[in-house]
């Protein structure tokens, strides 16, 4: 199957929020084109994700449903995936869940410094950023994370929350976010300041092809070969190759192997599969429920959110040219 003829097939999905990101992801469409502006047209009631992922939202911040961070039923991640999927931004009924994350962020959180190096969650401060930016809620709380996560940036470009002394590199897990949130702030509001820590953060994977030790260039962990959707906090290879893209710097000769890993998995019907998952939504009373559908693991089927993301990889390397 050609590229053409995936996006065809993908387009013909029941899931609006699938045809949402193909649009802007694939195809560059812009959110006032006729198709978006359309499809965006009531999509809180079209799309049976968009809609679920609601219902878990507060609608107010004096409602307490879950604490904004719980795994993966909170504001805090019900935001993220929003922003992903490419939802669009000025929603007046997310003020209360982007106030609440900010508030949350922006409040008593630890941060230890350990052996000269500060310990927080990066990818807290991360995730909170990247949210209020793409659903346009920027402001000076924004400001303040930014400020936050520049200053306490390791000299290696990344960030940890590690309280072992020994622990003396950045953590990708809670790196490869905040470069995200980077990013986009730096659309937002540009500066010399902000780039560097761009480059800074960037190079933390790049140097490391990204999954590779520097001592010995072994595979750091093979689960990070394995796609999924979503990561959430999770370190992986197409998550990164993600962050990459946007950030501009996937056509780097160091994004090659991992670029030919993503390119090796590709079923025969054009499509990429989910082979890992970090959340279940069959029971909302087990560990890291999410209230979205995400579909199950399967290695030889495709998975529509992988193979968007997958696509979205290779075609900003210029591995494909689509055309629809």
């Amino acid at each position: 199957m050609n590229d053409k003829s995936i996006i065809g097939k993908l387009l013909e999905s029941t899931e609006p929020a699938i045809q949402l990101k193909i649009y802007l992801r694939l195809l560059d469409f812009e959110y006032d084109s006729p198709e978006v502006k359309k499809l965006i047209s009531n999509i809180k009631e079209k799309s049976p994700i968009i809609s679920n992922l609601f219902a878990y939202l507060p609608k107010s911040e004096a409602e307490t449903i879950f604490h904004v961070y719980t795994k993966f039923q909170g504001a805090h991640w019900i935001l993220s995936i929003l922003a992903d999927i490419g939802y669009p931004a000025g929603d007046k009924m997310l003020q209360p869940s982007i106030n609440l994350v900010l508030k949350w962020l922006l409040g008593a959180k630890k941060r230890l410094i350990i052996k000269g190096r500060r310990r927080f969650c990066a990818s807290q401060e991360g995730n909170g950023l990247y949210s209020a930016l793409l659903l346009g809620f920027y402001d000076a709380r924004c400001d303040t994370l930014c400020e936050r996560l520049i200053k306490y940036q390791w000299a290696d470009g990344g960030w940890n929350c590690d309280r072992n002394p020994t622990a003396i590199n950045s953590s990708y897990h809670e790196s490869l976010i905040p470069m995200r949130a980077l990013n986009y702030y730096q659309k937002e509001k540009p500066s010399s300041q902000v780039k560097n820590a761009l480059e800074k953060a960037g190079e933390l994977f790049l140097k490391r092809k990204l999954f590779r030790r520097l001592s010995d260039g072994e595979i750091v962990k093979a689960n990070w070969l394995l796609l999924r959707y979503p990561s959430y906090w999770h370190y992986d290879i197409l998550t990164a190759m993600k962050v990459l893209a946007e950030a501009k710097k996937i056509n780097d000769k160091r994004c090659n192997e991992a670029l030919d890993l993503l390119e090796s998995k590709r079923l025969a019907d054009g499509g990429f599969p989910k082979e890992y998952k970090y959340c279940q939504s069959s029971n909302p009373e087990n560990r890291y429920f999410n209230p979205a559908d995400w579909k199950s693991v399967n290695k030889k089927k495709m998975n529509e959110w992988v193979t968007i993301d997958a696509l979205y990889v290779l075609k900003e390397a210029k591995r494909i040219d689509i055309e629809y």
